[in-house]
């Protein structure tokens, strides 16, 4: 959950990793360093905090070295201070080595190093890789690559690694398991980074290494075996990502700047699907298993997060549609509780990165139990991508901003696709009604673009509650994801307790909390629902609560009785979490930044995942 960038070439590599770690801050950290080898010697420079303070530390030296490794750490083992920072030295500090993942024996390994008369200056399981992976290549008297694919049989865990050694200044060892790694192909240079951001800028031709792959990269070139030492013949992939995308483009944030991205990224992820004038959606990446999908008895979908709310907007959508059964997993749960899962069952995983650990683990253990795998990412190569037997990417370029925006809304608009062409497949949706949702979802980013230009009045009432210590955000039907969604996004970035409810269930306990100290965000808009919620909100006043209400424009029955109103545009019920959910986004950024937050990188958040 963290990230790595290195280096062999002719360019000089300190200025290169520190641009790389820089890209990679929005995956979240909390220490940052680098190794680099000079004048035969290997430096370590590390430092707790952010990769500024890094540079603060090495000020005024001079690095000539065209070799190098870097890595910004997000803490599993060991509190966050500059010993537990990486890279971490070998014992006799002839090699270096930078990590993301869990070594899950590696208290074993200690235990037996230890005995061996090694000491160890930090708290990490990375410390204890490198000296494992010392030892052997001593005692068994073998090269660094046969020490490090001998290392890697034997640790139990997931990892992505690149070790540089103090006696082999043209050449950088890489390999993964369960953590993502790609090479970036250079003339006569080689880029290694845990995603494609800090590399975009010198090369467009990448390797996605594949796991329990070891790759040997030298001056000279690549070579690329699995731990049995079989070679391997790798594919070139290249990049769709242009070095303006992972810029702030003139906005303060990266959220900020993804909010307003929404109406083109909405749009983009229908471009070329779908042509609402000629009733036509055209998804090519579900065609192989289509027929596989519209037979299902039953859809399961597992995500994390923000992707788990996504994947409950499309419960309600699919039931309502295809009339399929939904259940909604989070995927650290469903891994762990043995489900039941029957050979030809549909398992749809939804994951931003397309990294995130607990979602791979219950692709594999639905596939191993038979199942269908369906993938809705956004990166392109990622692990889930290549994991699952068909799928869809939402095409949303990338998210920087650890609090995922932009990726939401392309994930219900992508799942809507899919589930209404699965609709119409079945026969479960007349065609008139099936015209009218694609008109309607067509017209969305024009709708998203109306909802955004509330930002001045909602920067204005967070004025008035940036100070609040709980907030309560409540909704029905196809908005009650929303109302956790919603919730989700202000707990992420201004560190206020929230809690989103469906509106129906206040009573049932949440109700108790409600004075006049708290707020209340209802998302209100006009649908089957609409009766309900405004019985809700009544309740909720009767208690001398502070209302927010997100409606629908032209509304004139909520806004008597709510204390602060923002309209949305009307859209078809199904499709209106993907504009009521802009408010709350622009609510929960603009609350954390008068709050003095972090906006892009919260606190003891990472972007991806990758650790369970």
């Amino acid at each position: 959950m963290c990230g790595i960038v290195g280096y062999i070439g002719h360019r000089p590599a300190f200025p290169l990793l520190i641009k790389g770690l820089k890209r990679l801050e929005y995956r979240g950290y909390d220490s940052a360093g680098v190794a680099l080898l000079e004048q035969n010697e290997l430096q370590v420079h590390k430092r707790k905090g952010k990769v500024q303070e890094l540079e603060d530390l090495v000020n005024g030296r001079s690095f000539s070295s065209t070799l190098g490794i870097g890595h910004t750490r997000w803490a599993t083992h060991g509190e966050p201070n500059d010993a537990n920072a990486h890279p971490h030295f070998s014992a006799d500090q002839n090699l270096a080595m930078i990590h993301n993942g869990i070594i899950e024996n590696y208290g074993t390994l200690k235990t037996e190093l230890e005995a061996e008369g090694y000491e160890f200056r930090s708290d990490t399981d990375t410390e204890v890789f490198i000296t494992f992976i010392s030892d052997l290549q001593k005692t068994l008297n073998v090269s660094l690559e046969e020490a490090v694919r001998i290392a890697l049989t034997k640790v139990v865990g997931a990892y992505a690694i690149v070790i540089m050694s103090k006696d082999d200044p043209n050449r950088l060892i890489a390999a993964r398991k369960g953590s993502p790694m790609v090479i970036g192909l250079g003339k006569d240079e080689y880029y290694v980074a845990s995603d494609a951001s800090p590399i975009i800028e010198y090369t467009n031709e990448v390797i996605y290494l594949k796991d329990e792959e070891l790759a040997i990269i030298s001056r000279d070139g690549l070579e690329i075996m699995d731990t049995q030492e079989v070679p391997q013949q790798p594919e070139i992939h290249k990049l769709d990502l242009k070095l303006e995308a992972i810029e702030k483009g003139g906005y303060e944030h990266f959220m900020l700047k993804e909010i307003f991205e929404q109406p083109k990224s909405i749009a983009d992820c229908m471009r070329g699907r779908l042509n609402a004038s000629a009733g036509e959606l055209t998804l090519g990446g579900i065609q192989n298993y289509a027929e596989a999908l519209a037979q299902a008895d039953r859809i399961i979908i597992v995500a994390c997060g923000t992707s788990w709310h996504a994947g409950l907007v499309a419960e309600y959508f699919i039931e309502d549609m295809c009339r399929i059964p939904v259940e909604v997993e989070y995927a650290s749960e469903f891994r762990y509780r043995n489900p039941v899962i029957k050979e030809g069952d549909i398992l749809i995983a939804i994951s931003q990165s397309g990294e995130t650990a607990d979602t791979l683990a219950a692709i594999e253990l639905a596939k191993a139990k038979g199942a269908i795998v369906f993938g809705i990412v956004n990166t392109v190569g990622s692990s889930i991508a290549r994991a699952t037997h068909e799928g869809a990417y939402l095409h949303a370029g990338p998210e920087i901003g650890v609090a995922s925006t932009k990726a939401f809304t392309a994930q219900l608009t992508v799942l809507i696709m899919v589930f209404l062409k699965l609709a119409k497949r079945k026969g479960t949706i007349a065609e008139s009604r099936f015209r009218e949702l694609l008109i309607e979802l067509e017209s969305v980013p024009q709708k998203v673009e109306k909802a955004l230009k509330s930002d001045d009045q909602i920067r204005e009432i967070s004025e008035l509650f940036k100070d609040a210590h709980n907030f309560l955000y409540l909704g029905r039907g196809y908005n009650f994801p929303v109302a956790l969604e919603g919730a989700l996004k202000l707990k992420e970035i201004s560190y206020i307790h929230a809690e989103g409810y469906p509106a129906a269930e206040m009573k049932h306990g949440p109700i108790a909390l409600i004075d006049e100290n708290m707020p209340v965000v209802f998302i209100a808009t006009r649908d089957s629902s609409y009766d309900k919620i405004v019985s809700n909100i009544q309740e909720v006043k009767s208690r001398k609560g502070k209302v927010i209400a997100i409606v629908t424009e032209g509304d004139v029955l909520i806004p008597k009785m709510a204390d602060f109103v923002i309209e949305v545009p009307a859209t078809h019920e199904a499709l209106m979490p993907l504009v009521s959910v802009i408010p709350l986004q622009l609510l929960s950024y603009h609350i954390a930044l008068m709050r003095g937050c972090n906006v892009d990188q919260p606190r003891n958040l990472a972007k991806s995942v990758t650790v369970e």
